[in-house]
């Protein structure tokens, strides 16, 4: 698996002054999406992943006050996404008074996936993947003419055909072609500028 983005050091500081409110909404939608994903994928509603993810966020803001970077604890997408699995584990335990006692299969399951770490943790990175993505794919595609960014989506995510794609954009094949790596270079260097 190929090393994946991580929240930018400049993004961190930006996000600590209440004031900078974009710095907070570039910082919201890499995460947000991202948590809200892995809670549905645990089990929670709608609602009660929505509900999360933003619980969740302003933990994140009230402590990144004081959070500093230290490599011996890991990385900060960690350090969030590991309060995002707390989190999810305390809404899936959490008993109503009224709530009829069965089965700890949830619990149980939440219990063995905490202890080896290995399945939640990689849909943790597959949903931060997912995330940074969509964030990248939504500032590349504002400054595109649409049928550039539809022989992108056509050819690359759906999987279909150059030909099918020329076919459906009124571009030639050489211009599907020529579309679809531009945006993917676009998409790189907007990648690597979060890394950065």
């Amino acid at each position: 698996m190929s090393r994946l983005p991580e929240t930018s050091n400049s993004l961190l500081l930006k996000v600590r002054d209440p004031a900078n409110v974009d710095a907070w909404r570039e910082f919201a939608a890499i995460y947000r999406p991202a948590v809200y994903r892995l809670a549905r994928r645990q089990g929670l509603q709608d609602a009660d992943a929505e509900d999360l993810a933003q619980r969740v966020l302003v933990s994140v803001a009230d402590a990144l006050q004081t959070w500093e970077k230290d490599d011996n604890r890991g990385t900060f997408r960690a350090w969030l996404l590991r309060i995002a699995r707390n989190a999810i584990i305390n809404a899936l335990t959490r008993r109503p008074p009224d709530a009829a006692l069965g089965g700890t299969g949830v619990t149980d399951q939440l219990a063995a996936e905490q202890a080896t770490g290995s399945p939640i943790r990689d849909l943790i990175e597959d949903e931060h993947r997912r995330a940074v993505f969509r964030w990248a794919a939504a500032a590349v595609r504002a400054d595109l003419h649409e049928s550039t960014w539809m022989a992108f989506q056509l050819t690359a995510v759906e999987g279909r055909s150059i030909e099918e794609a020329a076919a459906e954009t009124g571009k030639s094949i050489g211009s599907v072609y020529a579309a679809r790596s531009r945006v993917m270079r676009r998409l790189r260097a907007k990648v690597m500028e979060w890394e950065a």
